[in-house]
């Protein structure tokens, strides 16, 4: 039996991209231990308060909700908050209606990859993009691969600035001129497509 989730559901003109999102949000927040709690949100804005990079953000953790309630999750998926999040949890620890802010931003990230919305001249995904698909491919990091992917990906007129200072870490021994792969990168493989399939998978919890 799936879990109900009308109480989440906003009571404002939602536009049909908004309305499958919001469906799709619903789905993810659902299977969010406490994720229920979002409808206790009182716009106190301790979240915001608590908040060490709320700085940088265009839209509050606050404001985010209020968004979500007003049916705009396209304007969610646009901004770098999501992308900025330090995933320290204050917010969370520091919520008086117990809201899973942190765990919901997550779940928005996870969307905003699902849906490729990301937000305009932001590079946070182009780097977790660089990040993940070496990790991939040799079991671990590889830095100088990570730099020149990134740097192609957003800023490729930038990469010549950083080869003095390459050529003095590869000669310090400081990074190594070719990647290093784990001894069994199918093992490694096998892990990750078991794990993605558990995350697609993943029933709804019931109430």
């Amino acid at each position: 039996m799936k879990k109900d989730t009308n109480y989440l559901q906003s009571n404002g003109y939602i536009q049909e991209k908004d309305e499958k999102l919001l469906d799709s949000f619903l789905l993810q927040v659902a299977n969010i231990p406490g994720g229920e709690s979002l409808r206790k949100c009182i716009q106190c804005g301790t979240c915001t308060g608590s908040c060490p990079v709320s700085y940088t953000m265009d839209i509050t953790p606050r404001e985010i909700i209020a968004l979500f309630r007003a049916g705009d999750m396209e304007s969610i998926l646009a901004s770098r908050t999501i992308w900025i999040c330090a995933s320290c949890y204050a917010c969370t620890v520091r919520c008086p209606q117990g809201v899973q802010v942190t765990d919901l931003l997550y779940a928005l990230k996870r969307l905003a990859i699902e849906n490729n919305i990301f937000p305009k001249k932001f590079p946070v995904f182009a780097l977790s993009q660089s990040f993940v698909n070496l990790t991939n491919r040799y079991g671990r990091s590889y830095e100088p691969g990570l730099i020149l992917s990134y740097y192609l990906r957003t800023k490729p007129w930038q990469l010549l600035t950083l080869f003095p200072l390459f050529i003095k870490l590869l000669t310090r021994g400081r990074i190594s001129l070719l990647p290093k792969k784990i001894k069994n990168t199918a093992n490694f493989s096998k892990i990750l497509n078991e794990a993605e399939i558990m995350e697609m998978i993943i029933p709804v919890r019931e109430s």
